[in-house]
């Protein structure tokens, strides 16, 4: 394999990561209703809407112009991020979510292999392409998390699983091999 076509299977499953993300995030907040979007579980917690309230902020910020300007946008109010105002709204939920993740899809698409390497900035400090996906890559995946965790714990008995549901191993793996046992 040529740096060029490691370069681009990186690209492309840093994509496909993105992607499955995304997706797992939005099946577990169609579970919720509007107001379980915004229940915090306790006090030091945040509700559903407020991670993709900072997701979106740290979206616009790390991707926006991203070979070119520093990670943390001089705009950005992170702190702002972890309060909803009253009127907050599904769709305005779901509008951040989808706004957040057209940002990154922007920002990775048109990379090539030549870019990877190059010096990029967050917060002063420099990272190449590679780190600076890996770290978005793991922090969302924490986030998607959350989401998750949240939407399952608010859910209770009425969550259906997002993967491969408890006792169904065996059946799914023997699936997966075709029926070959």
């Amino acid at each position: 394999m040529t740096d060029v076509e490691l370069a681009g299977h990186y690209l492309a499953d840093a994509l496909k990561i993105f992607r499955a993300n995304k997706q797992l995030g939005e099946r577990a907040m169609e579970q919720l209703s509007d107001e379980q979007l915004f229940v915090a579980i306790d006090v030091e917690s945040n509700s559903v809407a407020v991670i993709v309230k900072h997701l979106a902020g740290n979206m616009r910020s790390r991707w926006t112009d991203f070979l070119t300007t520093d990670g943390e946008k001089p705009d950005r109010d992170r702190d702002s991020e972890f309060v909803l105002d009253e009127n907050t709204s599904r769709a305005d939920v779901m509008r951040w979510w989808e706004d957040g993740w057209r940002v990154v899809f922007g920002a990775i698409e048109p990379l090539r292999a030549e870019d990877l390497m190059r010096r990029v900035s967050i917060r002063g400090e420099p990272h190449t392409v590679v780190e600076a996906i890996n770290r978005q890559l793991s922090h969302y995946a924490q986030h998607v998390g959350q989401i998750i965790f949240l939407a399952k714990h608010l859910r209770a008995s009425g969550w259906q699983t997002l993967s491969i549901a408890r006792g169904a191993s065996q059946k799914f793996n023997e699936s997966m091999r075709g029926g070959r046992g």
